[in-house]
């Protein structure tokens, strides 16, 4: 099933600026979120949607990657889905919990109290690779295997920093829900505000015996081979998302995700122009004039194609679906064939003869070659 766009999912235009958005997306998510709408799937699954739009139009790098490329410039390499396709309800309301603190909700919990909890949820950092495309690859898409270095959680606490996985207990201070809850007189009445603990700094645990292995981090380093899903189309500077495949985050928490850079190679014989490819065709004299029938590279074959009697230099060629895929859906480019005469730097004495008598004859002067129509007419043609 074909995503929706993420514009028409908060309901803005693609000019709506960032506060537009957060407010578009306030409004979705109080309306389908889970504690108002009690064991209903469909309004579970709309606050995912609009959690993932949020998630990419928020961002300024993602959201120019979207307006660019659409849902492929922000996902779809990893084959299981976009960058927020992956998100579950704890990373929704880790991530976006404190939106409605800014309009006085006091986050997410402030429905039914199911989600009471305000503990702060580490999210690990993004990773940036590079992934070589040759021209090949781009027509078919591919699955890459890349070998990457990363944080990773750390096996001999779990990844919670203390030693044993037990050496922690609840922070003092916030009694284990990671925010401080101040209550004060004003004018208009007692108002609630809300804070991260500066004592645990949102964590809600104090690590009382940390791990010797990742002195209380939760992270290591470690190499790790993940398997990609480029999709046909991609060109070079694009930018694609794979969920949860970044560096691990502290002390438990949200993976990051892992930035893929599309870097082409170049083709020896072909030179890419958006979803279309350019070739240059050097013909000797005679085969221009003759006419005769040529051998040209594609990206993944040859063909060949026939080359019309009196064929003029400059003459483009057009071989219709033999480009790149749209990344989108939207057809194939072309291979545009560009049509130029070979003329030697050096001739031999019974070639200048040839040459010369060829130079005597009115067919071989440019300005038969208009019919008549003079200078203008023989340019309108040339172009033509």
């Amino acid at each position: 099933m074909a995503k929706r766009d993420f514009y028409e999912i908060l309901e803005v235009s693609k000019s709506a600026s960032k506060e537009e958005i957060k407010k578009a997306y306030r409004k979705q998510a109080i309306k389908f979120h889970p504690d108002k709408n009690p064991g209903d799937k469909a309004a579970e699954e709309k606050f995912k949607e609009a959690a993932e739009a949020y998630e990419v139009l928020s961002n300024d790098d993602k959201r120019k990657r979207y307006d660019q490329f659409g849902h492929a410039g922000v996902g779809g390499a990893s084959g299981g889905g976009y960058s927020g396709g992956g998100m579950t309800m704890e990373d929704i309301f880790s991530s976006f919990g404190d939106i409605f603190s800014d309009f006085g909700f006091g986050g997410f919990s402030g429905f039914g109290g199911s989600r009471s909890s305000s503990r702060r949820v580490n999210k690990g950092s993004n990773l940036r690779v590079k992934v070589k495309m040759s021209y090949s690859d781009i027509l078919n898409g591919v699955e890459k295997k890349i070998k990457v270095k990363k944080m990773v959680a750390c096996q001999a606490c779990g990844g919670t920093g203390a030693e044993g996985n037990h050496g922690h207990t609840d922070c003092h201070t916030c009694r284990g829900t990671g925010r401080i809850t101040r209550v004060q007189n004003t004018i208009l009445g007692q108002m609630q505000t809300a804070s991260t603990c500066p004592t645990c700094n949102g964590e809600g645990k104090i690590i009382t015996n940390k791990c010797k292995k990742c002195n209380g981090e939760g992270l290591v380093q470690d190499e790790e081979v993940i398997s990609l899903r480029i999709p046909a189309g991609v060109a070079d500077g694009m930018q694609l998302s794979v969920s949860g495949k970044g560096n691990a985050a502290r002390r438990g928490g949200v993976n990051g995700d892992m930035i893929v850079m599309i870097e082409e190679e170049e083709h020896p014989d072909l030179v890419r122009d958006g979803n279309d490819l350019l070739y240059i065709l050097f013909l000797s004299f005679p085969d221009a004039a003759l006419g005769a029938t040529v051998e040209i590279p594609t990206i993944d074959s040859k063909v060949k194609i026939k080359i019309d009697p009196g064929t003029q230099p400059g003459k483009i060629l057009r071989l219709k679906g033999k480009g790149f895929p749209d990344i989108n859906g939207y057809g194939k480019g072309d291979l545009l064939v560009n049509i130029n005469v070979w003329i030697p730097s050096v001739l031999s004495k019974d070639e200048k003869k040839i040459l010369e008598k060829l130079n005597e004859s009115d067919n071989f002067k440019p300005g038969k070659a208009t019919s008549g129509k003079g200078f203008f007419g023989k340019v309108k043609d040339y172009f033509e």
